[in-house]
């Protein structure tokens, strides 16, 4: 216990961010440590399995102490393994030696202790994030989780409960935004450098064909988006003809978060949420976050979102998540293996 709270430490490890964190009841966060690889993994143009897993290994320790040093400093007491009452940890989905890397820390420190081990699925830490910085939010509402691997309309009708109402059929929008960005030679990651582009362009200079699939149909496709990205960049160059990377670049970005934002609201409206909350890194795109702010007002719904450090892959959430679990009952034992492919 710190402060007389329910004190947690949290390890996050799915894909290039190490993180750690201390959050106390669940929304009180005394640290929240990540350390990135996004520049190692700029060479590569996206996330090299092998070397992000061994970046884990040099990491983990380090963003452990690093949190507990960083909560005592807060807390303005001792933050030690004495102080910690569970250990949340992230088990998937991700790259699987990233994933086992965090895993195995959190078994060590819970088996050394004695403290309880609780694993966390990582979308279901996306969407605590917004609990962190709301102090008012609670289930019921309906969640738009959307990152480089994940596009998914959720219903939440509890902190341990939610159904997935719609998913993408083949790329995630931040793999689409990856892709793209690598067509129209911007780097990596494409999500923050296609938004930022695209505020000095023309959303309507490319018509790009908006995917909305069957009728009354919740799921995402954004493969024929890229490819059409792809097909219009390859036609105009053979042709001789001048690109406008940041037109390009903002039509793509209108033509995706078109179907998004028309299909997160019909959602909420058509199951009587009167919530939507954003989750995950590509909510942090201000595109998004004007057009969907724009849709909730027209229609009465009031959105969450959390600030860009929390829409990134971090801690502070997997502890969030932790507590809520732990609260339920939810304790794992040392048996806990890493699920890259997770369902939520």
């Amino acid at each position: 216990m710190i402060d007389g709270k329910f004190a947690i430490l949290a390890i996050e490890s799915s894909c290039d961010e190490t993180a750690a964190a201390v959050v106390l009841d669940g929304r009180d966060v005394r640290s929240n440590v990540i350390s990135s690889q996004i520049d190692i993994h700029k060479a590569y143009g996206g996330v090299v399995p092998e070397i992000a897993s061994r970046h884990h290994l040099d990491n983990v320790n380090w963003v452990v102490e690093q949190a507990l040093s960083e909560a005592a400093e807060k807390s303005g007491c001792p933050v030690t393994m004495d102080e910690i009452d569970a250990i949340g940890v992230t088990y998937g989905p991700g790259l699987v030696g990233a994933l086992l890397i965090g895993l195995a820390t959190a078994k060590a420190y819970a088996l050394a202790t004695g403290k309880p081990l609780v694993g966390v699925h990582h979308i279901q830490g996306h969407i605590c994030a917004n609990y962190i910085e709301h102090e008012e939010l609670e289930p019921p509402f309906m969640a738009l989780v959307i990152s480089g691997g994940h596009t998914n309309i959720v219903e939440v009708t509890d902190y341990n409960e939610c159904h997935v109402l719609g998913g993408t059929r083949d790329d995630a929008a931040g793999e689409a935004y990856d892709k793209v960005a690598r067509v129209l030679g911007l780097g990596y990651p494409g999500g923050p450098l296609i938004d930022k582009i695209a505020r000095e362009g023309n959303p309507e200079a490319v018509e790009f064909k908006r995917v909305f699939l069957e009728k009354d149909s919740l799921d995402f496709s954004f493969s024929g988006i890229k490819t059409g990205v792809l097909n219009y960049v390859n036609s105009e160059r053979q042709a001789g003809r001048e690109i406008s990377v940041p037109d390009v670049a903002a039509s793509f970005q209108q033509a995706v978060l078109d179907v998004i934002v028309a299909k997160t609201v019909g959602a909420a409206l058509d199951m009587k949420k009167d919530k939507i909350v954003m989750a995950g890194g590509v909510a942090a795109n201000s595109r998004l976050r004007e057009m969907l702010a724009a849709e909730c007002e027209k229609h009465g719904l009031k959105l969450y979102h959390p600030s860009p450090i929390l829409c990134t892959d971090n801690a502070a959430m997997i502890g969030c998540a932790a507590y809520y679990k732990y609260k339920a009952g939810g304790i794992d034992d040392l048996t806990l293996d890493a699920i890259p492919n997770l369902p939520l």
